[in-house]
């Protein structure tokens, strides 16, 4: 056979490849407004970048009529490209064929690209599009299952792992997405979950659809595991493109330093005004956030899900930071189970990437009453904690109001290894607020008193005086300095740059036990 025969004999089977499922199903898939695995490769990397892995490879199975039927690349698509000029792995499974079900040769493709990542130390993106595991292949299915979840945990912490779930993601498949960092899904048209509505009705007797199951929404609003939502799936690939910006390409690297055009010494004059005059009202943390860093420019993570806690992802002169800060307009930045879960977890992975802290504090404490201590908030606040201290990378902290209690010690304090930790003069830091603490330290004079209502507000002036300001703490060294705010933004870069060369580190052990 001449090689010119073999060539065109190379292209009909590439060609066969790129046909995917065939022209019905992938017309059904755009009906569905979804792309293609192909397709959605083709947006989220960029153009011309992407290098295709194992395009011949099929099943190999052959119960059920099975052998009759062996499409190439076997439903997933697998390989390297390029974001933004970096180098990224990715796998697209292929709903058009056997629904994108996994097979054993399926996990293998997989397995092969994230193993060449840990090597080589760069980002590894899934787009989750799948039936599930492939029933005809029974345990095989399962073992392939088993070996990618392998290897998402042996990568966590080593490269960024980002999963995009652009179609249904059942069963066990869910736990693929669920161990890595970042979870996006495209309202309407993907879901999550362990059993199907139909099992629940049998087992549960609860009616329930997949939408309320499993949709983006429930998990952005209610179960935290999704971590963004996005209206289409142009929308999910460019904000994948966009996240993956603020990270490093391992653990061993630091995140691109980007030329800034924003004056480091830009005053932001508006914040001597932001907060309001009364203590127990609200204002929203985000036009803080957005008015110290780069540009305005503020991706927030797990917006929809315990929004008490504000976590994302901005710049400071260029230098990518994670941003954690309380958000007294929503149940007045109290920590509650949720918002100590949904911090640690981002604390955790900046440390992880070497991405610095950036801690806003306004916290009047943790949330009372019975719900919270019997959902954990004692083990979940601990995590938060445990996070902050464990950390390593630089941590800058701002105390804008309320730091009161066992609050004060976790949001990133100097006893925790705060490296800098600033006060607006606003900040109260204290063991509680007057309310309570007026309540118990004079309570003889308050019984005494005549005019209970006259003397407990002279009594809460005169402690705030003494107790709610940011000068106590500074006398001791607790807090850096007392700044003003506009010049919150110029303080926090001089203090990460001061900080840029920081070398810490925790004491030599197999690993810690953090309270799960």
């Amino acid at each position: 056979m001449s090689i010119e025969h073999r060539i065109l004999e190379l292209a009909h089977l590439r060609q066969n490849a790129y046909r995917a499922g065939g022209e019905k199903r992938i017309q059904k898939q755009h009906e569905q407004g979804k792309y293609t695995a192909r397709e959605r490769i083709e947006k989220l990397l960029d153009e011309g970048s992407f290098e295709e892995f194992d395009t011949f490879v099929t099943h190999r199975c052959t119960d059920f009529g099975m052998e009759k039927d062996q499409p190439l690349t076997d439903g997933v698509i697998t390989g390297h490209g390029t974001v933004n000029g970096r180098l990224v792995f990715v796998f697209s499974q292929d709903f058009t064929i056997f629904g994108g079900s996994l097979s054993k040769a399926f996990a293998e493709k997989i397995c092969k690209v994230m193993d060449l990542a840990v090597k080589v130390g760069a980002p590894v993106i899934g787009l989750n599009d799948s039936g599930g595991a492939r029933i005809q292949e029974g345990v095989d299915a399962l073992a392939g299952y088993s070996d990618i979840f392998l290897r998402n945990v042996l990568a966590s912490g080593v490269v960024p792992q980002i999963s995009l779930v652009l179609g249904p993601c059942a069963g066990g498949a869910v736990y693929s997405p669920a161990i890595t960092d970042f979870v996006t899904m495209t309202r309407g048209t993907s879901y999550m979950f362990l059993t199907g509505p139909k099992v629940v009705k049998q087992v549960t007797r609860e009616t329930v659809t997949t939408e309320q199951l499993g949709g983006a929404d429930v998990h952005a609003g209610k179960s935290g595991v999704a971590h963004f939502v996005a209206e289409n799936e142009d929308e999910a690939l460019a904000l994948v493109r966009r996240l993956l910006g603020y990270f490093p390409q391992n653990y061993q690297e630091r995140a691109p330093l980007l030329t800034c055009e924003d004056p480091i010494d830009r005053p932001v004059p508006e914040l001597n005004a932001v907060l309001p005059d009364g203590a127990n009202q609200p204002y929203d943390v985000k036009d803080v956030i957005r008015s110290i860093v780069d540009c305005g420019e503020f991706l927030e993570v797990h917006e929809a899900w315990a929004a008490n806690l504000v976590v994302g992802f901005a710049r400071f002169n260029g230098r990518s930071v994670g941003i954690v800060a309380n958000q007294p307009k929503v149940l007045a930045g109290v920590l509650d189970n949720a918002a100590s879960i949904k911090g640690a977890r981002f604390v955790r992975f900046c440390d992880a990437f070497n991405i610095p802290l950036v801690t806003l504090e306004d916290v009047p404490g943790f949330m009372p009453g019975t719900t919270q201590e019997y959902g954990g908030i004692i083990r979940n606040g601990a995590k938060l904690l445990f996070a902050f201290a464990e950390a390593t990378v630089p941590k800058v902290t701002v105390i804008l109001r309320k730091a009161y209690g066992g609050a004060y010690c976790v949001m990133s304090s100097k006893h925790l290894r705060g490296d800098v930790n600033y006060a607006w003069p606003t900040a109260e830091i204290a063991v509680m607020g007057p309310d309570g603490a007026v309540e118990i330290i004079y309570k003889k004079e308050l019984d005494a008193a005549e005019d209970v209502a006259a003397k407990a507000a002279e009594l809460k002036e005169k402690y705030a005086s003494l107790f709610a300001t940011p000068y106590v703490a500074a006398r001791k060294g607790y807090i850096d300095d007392v700044i003003k705010p506009a010049t919150t933004r110029f303080r926090i870069i001089k203090a990460l740059e001061m900080l840029g060369e920081k070398r810490d580190g925790n004491p030599a052990r197999r690993h810690t036990n953090i309270p799960l």
